[in-house]
């Protein structure tokens, strides 16, 4: 039998879980706090007793998504070539985004793209992930497999914007995003981006 705490753990994660759905649906601006509700199949009054707004839900579901990829990041391997742990980097978002759609839609659309809102509370964190990639950089230009021409932090933005922007094609359904989709636009973005930095 199932313990108070697992079941209150159980109910927290079916509330965020609906959430996602109605937020990639609605628009997280559009949802209201009863449409939550209703679509986890629970009281109004429960959501509340477990989050403080919608905004508190919001921020939960960036902040455990967006803590495994800086997990992903820091735990590529330092021994392997820069190349491959940035398309390690890449594979995991890709992954993240063909597993879970819609918490991706929702993280770039409502988060990491609304500057003057969510994504500016997130600063810090968004940050902390260009940091970790022009690591990578960093360390490859030490190397040198990288041109020691093209500032780190810029070379990191240009990956990450270029994932972002894939992922965004797929959200909006401008660009085919089937199985094969996922592999051939993490290749394309690793062979552009290192392949501009790679020394000639």
């Amino acid at each position: 039998m199932a313990s108070r705490a697992e079941v209150a753990a159980d109910k927290r994660q079916q509330i965020l879980d609906a959430a996602v759905r109605v937020f990639a649906r609605q628009g997280f601006h559009s949802t209201r706090v009863s449409d939550v509700a209703d679509e986890a199949g629970v009281a109004y009054g429960l959501v509340y007793h477990y989050f403080r707004s919608k905004d508190q839900i919001l921020n939960e579901l960036f902040t455990e998504r967006w803590s495994l990829l800086l997990a992903a990041i820091e735990g590529t391997d330092g021994g392997t070539p820069p190349r491959e742990r940035l398309a390690a980097v890449a594979g995991f978002i890709f992954d993240s985004y063909r597993h879970d759609p819609d918490l991706m839609k929702v993280i770039i659309v409502e988060v990491t793209r609304a500057a003057n809102s969510f994504g500016r509370i997130h600063l810090p964190e968004i940050r902390k992930a260009y940091e970790l990639i022009a690591g990578i950089v960093a360390e490859g230009q030490a190397q040198g497999a990288f041109r020691d021409d093209v500032d780190a932090m810029f070379a990191s933005m240009s990956f990450y914007g270029a994932i972002e922007q894939q992922l965004t094609g797929w959200i909006f359904d401008v660009m085919p995003s089937g199985g094969s989709d996922f592999d051939g636009a993490k290749e394309l973005i690793v062979e552009t981006i290192c392949g501009g930095l790679e020394v000639r």
